[in-house]
């Protein structure tokens, strides 16, 4: 996607009339554990449909039974066609196995809906052992580059600061676009993470222009990793053809220096002065053709 829209996410410490203005989607903390409820989602909810936006609801996921916390998120809520699910991931003592338990059976009890999984960078990057997102990662770093987290793997939200709210943006090109993917229309034209994932590794097609040229200024990341290759493996040839001829060279000049030391014992000459006279010899023969070229001309 070449642009991106803007949304933010509350919980109970928000107003139930927060602005709205600059926004296309909202999503919403309903529940916590099996025992908590945000007194004001419902208020919350409201003031997004009222201004049109997409909506979206969120778990904050305990310690504990996955599935009657998933149970207990679901029985809040009479969805509707386009509200997206997200289960936020930030208490240590859930494993990802149990993430990934959570996304999947509210996959199953809500189809139809897109189901989200919210972390960290740290979370993701080293407490995930299953890459598992369910319908999209978002992710939260506030790195100051709105839009860059510094992850590798596909990403749908990017939660890029607090001050003054949680703001976030996401991966498609238009309001309409969001909502045509989270009602799953055939107009939905945002990519599924393993399309974001095929068209960041695929090749090209442009392998036969120099990576860089201005013909071809951005090489898919999997055309560079092939191009390296290639390039290292030219280049291996070339050391070792050099090495080739280093040795060679060494092995001729071994043998023609055991010639000059044998006719220089036979002879009463150095070996220094036998290489001299060969080198006169051969100054004289070409001094010899020079003029006879010189003749004919």
């Amino acid at each position: 996607m070449a642009d991106h829209i803007k949304g933010i996410d509350v919980a109970s410490y928000q107003s139930e009339n927060y602005g709205t203005r600059g926004l296309d989607f909202v999503i919403i903390k309903i529940t916590e554990g099996t025992s908590y409820t945000n007194p004001k989602w419902v208020a919350q909810r409201q003031t997004s449909r009222d201004a049109g936006l997409v909506t979206g609801f969120y778990h904050f996921v305990r310690p504990g039974s996955m599935k009657a916390q998933a149970d207990y998120f679901l029985s809040k809520i009479n969805l509707r066609a386009g509200d997206v699910l997200a289960l936020d991931w930030e208490d240590s003592g859930v494993s990802s196995a149990d993430k990934d338990t959570w996304i999947r059976y509210v996959q199953g009890k809500a189809e139809g809906h897109r189901v989200l999984l919210y972390c960290n960078v740290d979370f993701w990057l080293n407490r995930d052992t299953s890459s598992f997102a369910g319908d999209g990662l978002w992710i939260a770093q506030y790195n100051g580059r709105p839009g860059q987290p510094s992850i590798q793997h596909p990403w749908l939200l990017h939660q890029y600061t607090s001050d003054p709210i949680d703001t976030n943006l996401a991966r498609f090109d238009s309001r309409a676009a969001m909502r045509a993917w989270a009602t799953g229309s055939q107009e939905d034209d945002m990519p599924s993470q393993k399309d974001l994932y095929d068209g960041a590794w695929e090749l090209d097609g442009q392998m036969t222009v120099p990576w860089g040229s201005d013909t071809n200024p951005q090489w898919k990341p999997k055309s560079v990793l092939i191009h390296i290759g290639e390039v290292a493996r030219e280049t291996r040839g070339r050391v070792k053809g050099l090495e080739n001829a280093v040795a060679e060279l060494t092995a001729k000049g071994a043998a023609r220096d055991a010639v000059l030391a044998k006719l220089a014992e036979g002879g009463g000459l150095t070996a220094a002065e036998i290489q001299a006279a060969a080198e006169a010899g051969a100054r004289a023969a070409l001094d010899r053709l020079a003029d006879a070229l010189a003749t004919e001309e």
